[in-house]
C-alpha cells in the first residue's frame, strides 16, 4: 500500500482572460514534518471564493498575488493530526489559511479552534466565517437599513447575498434579490423569504427590478457590477447606499460591454447624494464577536438559513472555481478534501 502525499494545486500561469484549466498545475508532495512549535494539519474543507480570481493576476491590490508555482490560496478547515505545539493536540479541528492542498504545516499563528458540536465544520468557511462576516459588516456598518427601506442584493442565492438578503429582513426592510435562474430565485424568496427575486437571465430583467423596487433602492449590496448594476444605478434613491462587496462579471472577462460608465455614474453620485464605499470585511475586525454572537442565534433559532455548494475531491477545485466565476454553483462553494 502506497504511503499518502501532499496533493498541491499551485498557479501554474496567470490567465489572460478566462481562468482555463492550464492555469493550474496537481503536484505530489511529501508530506511535511512539524519541528517543535509546530502543528502538521490534515485539509478537510477548502473554502472556494471569487476573491481568488484577483490573486491570480500579477497585479497591485489589496493583497499580493499568488507567486508563479505557488500552492493557491484559500481558507482551510483542518484536523491536527501531529502536535509539537503546546497549545494544540492532536484531534482539534482549526479554522485556518492552509490553501490548495491536503496537508500543512503551521505555527499556530491565525488559527481557529473549531467545536464540531456547535456548528457543521463546513460552516466556519461559510456563514460562520468570512462570506458571512462579510455580509453583517458590510450590510450593517455601510449599508445601514432602515425599517420600511428597500435592500437589494446581487448574486442573492450564493453565501454573502443569501446572508445579506436575511439580514435586512431581520432589520426590518424588504428584501430584493438579484440571481440567475428560476431555481435560485425560487429559492431566495420561498426559502429564505426574500420579499421579491428576479431573474437577471431574464430579457425584461429591468422592467421586473424596477416593478419589484416601486419607491426606489435605499441600500445596493453591490457583489457582481455590469448588466446588473446598469439596471440598479436609475433606480437609487437619494442618500442611497452602496457597500462595494465584489464585481464578479468582471474578474473573469465577462463584462465586454466596453460601456464608459464613470461620467454617468459621477454625475448621479452627486446629484443623488449617493454613498459608495468599498470594503474588506478584516477592516471590521472588531466586530467579529458581536458577528458571532449574532448569527450564533440566528442560525439557532432558524431566522437564518444557509446552503452549501459541497464538491467532493480537491483534484476538482479549478474546475469548481471556474464554474464560480461563471455563477455555476448555488450556495456557498465548498470543496470536500478527500484522499
Amino acid at each position: 500500500m502506497s504511503q499518502p502525499t501532499n496533493t498541491r494545486i499551485v498557479l501554474a500561469s496567470r490567465p489572460e482572460g478566462r481562468v482555463k484549466p492550464g492555469n493550474f498545475r496537481i503536484e505530489e508532495a511529501a508530506i511535511p514534518t512539524p519541528r517543535d512549535g509546530e502543528v502538521l494539519l490534515k485539509i478537510l474543507y477548502l473554502s472556494l471564493d471569487p476573491y481568488m480570481r484577483g490573486r491570480m493576476d500579477d497585479a497591485k491590490s489589496y493583497a499580493a498575488p499568488v507567486a508563479i508555482d505557488a500552492v493557491m490560496e484559500g481558507g482551510t478547515v483542518a484536523e491536527v493530526i501531529e502536535s509539537r505545539h503546546p497549545g494544540y493536540k492532536n484531534g482539534d479541528f482549526v479554522l485556518s489559511h492552509s490553501g490548495w492542498q491536503s496537508y500543512a504545516i503551521s505555527d499556530g499563528g491565525g488559527l481557529r479552534k473549531l467545536d464540531p458540536e456547535v456548528a457543521p465544520l463546513s460552516t466556519a468557511v461559510g456563514i460562520l466565517g468570512m462570506p458571512g462576516f462579510t455580509a453583517y459588516t458590510g450590510l450593517l456598518t455601510i449599508g445601514q437599513p432602515k425599517p420600511g427601506e428597500t435592500v437589494v442584493v446581487a448574486a442573492a442565492s450564493g453565501p454573502v447575498g443569501s446572508t445579506v438578503g436575511q439580514i435586512a429582513r431581520l432589520k426590518g426592510a424588504r428584501a430584493i434579490g438579484i440571481a440567475g435562474g428560476p431555481e435560485k430565485c425560487a429559492f431566495i424568496r420561498d426559502e429564505l423569504g426574500f420579499d421579491a427575486a428576479i431573474d437577471h437571465h431574464s430579457p425584461d430583467f429591468s422592467e421586473q427590478l424596477k416593478l419589484a423596487c416601486p419607491d426606489g433602492i435605499d441600500v445596493y449590496f453591490e457583489n457582481v457590477g455590469g448588466a446588473v448594476w446598469d439596471a440598479v444605478f436609475p433606480l437609487l434613491n437619494t442618500f442611497a447606499r452602496i457597500p462595494v462587496c465584489g464585481l464578479i462579471a468582471q474578474y473573469d472577462g465577462l463584462d465586454t460591454s466596453g460601456k464608459d460608465r464613470l461620467p454617468h455614474l459621477m454625475r448621479d453620485v452627486l446629484k443623488k447624494s449617493l454613498l459608495i464605499r468599498g470594503f474588506i470585511q478584516r477592516e471590521f475586525v472588531d466586530q467579529r464577536p458581536a458577528f458571532t454572537e449574532a448569527m450564533g442565534k440566528w442560525l439557532q433559532s432558524g431566522e437564518v438559513k444557509y446552503r452549501e455548494d459541497i464538491v467532493e475531491g480537491l483534484a476538482n477545485a479549478p474546475e469548481a472555481f471556474m464554474g464560480l466565476l461563471q455563477g455555476h454553483n448555488f450556495g456557498k462553494l465548498v470543496i470536500h478534501v478527500t484522499d
